[in-house]
């Protein structure tokens, strides 16, 4: 990218612990070859949100904009369907799948293959990344007409060219269509934190609630089910 005269930006999101809430962030740690100043790379926790795209991330996005960084690449945890939330963010959505992992054939089956732009098979020296390849190929062959699927590697720089190549063309497409896009991605934004914002609030009405320990008593001695006391519940606080 450097090589094409782009200045890119590094935003690896790292899952959140349930348990401690803590990350380990370290993505950038594993990124060697990329120390100069015209690159920037940043590990951030994904503290919980739904699909792994905190609050911090949108606006670490804006930021970047506003320095000049483009492209800004979203690195997502990897966590399976949730990653379909990706594409709220992002103008263009890259899938990367890799040979002898289990987790490659789930994805395919997940859900996530519907909203790529590009896919890519990493690790294309390995033996097993042509059956993957295929396989991928099949698969996404029956959800779109003209799927675009490449095959990198990393190690020998295999595809790199061409798929930043074929990515800065993509780019240039979505510009046009910038203004619609970005309406809705503000429009996800703003609801994202208004269900975010009622959300908590409703958690500490709810928690504080007289009812609440009432219908939970209830449920704990098996006089209702767990979806009445809910809906009662519920009725209760949106009076």
């Amino acid at each position: 990218m450097k090589k094409l005269g782009m200045k890119p930006a590094v935003l690896a999101i790292d899952p959140t612990s349930h348990v401690s809430g803590g990350a380990i962030l370290g993505d950038r740690v594993r990124m060697t070859e990329s120390t100069d100043s015209g690159t920037y790379i940043r590990s951030i926790a994904s503290r919980g949100a739904v699909g792994a795209i905190s609050r911090s991330i949108r606006n670490s996005i804006r930021v970047l904009e506003y320095a000049g960084f483009n492209p800004i690449i979203i690195e997502s945890v990897g966590a399976g369907q949730t990653e379909i939330e990706i594409s709220n963010v992002a103008d263009i959505t890259v899938v990367v799948f890799n040979p002898y992992t289990g987790d490659s054939i789930q994805t395919i089956k997940a859900g996530i293959t519907e909203i790529g732009d590009i896919y890519l098979v990493h690790k294309s020296d390995l033996d097993g990344a042509s059956q993957l390849f295929q396989s991928v190929q099949d698969f996404i062959g029956t959800v779109e007409k003209t799927p675009l699927i490449l095959k990198v590697s990393s190690k020998t720089e295999k595809g790199i060219s061409e798929f930043i190549k074929e990515l800065k063309k993509l780019m240039t497409k979505k510009k046009k269509d910038k203004k619609l896009s970005e309406k809705q991605r503000l429009a996800k934004e703003l609801d994202d934190i208004i269900l975010n914002n009622i959300s908590q609030k409703v958690a500490s009405i709810l928690h504080s609630s007289k009812s609440y320990s009432e219908y939970l008593k209830k449920v704990q001695e098996k006089k209702i089910d767990p979806f009445e006391a809910a809906d009662n519940i519920s009725k209760s606080i949106l009076k």
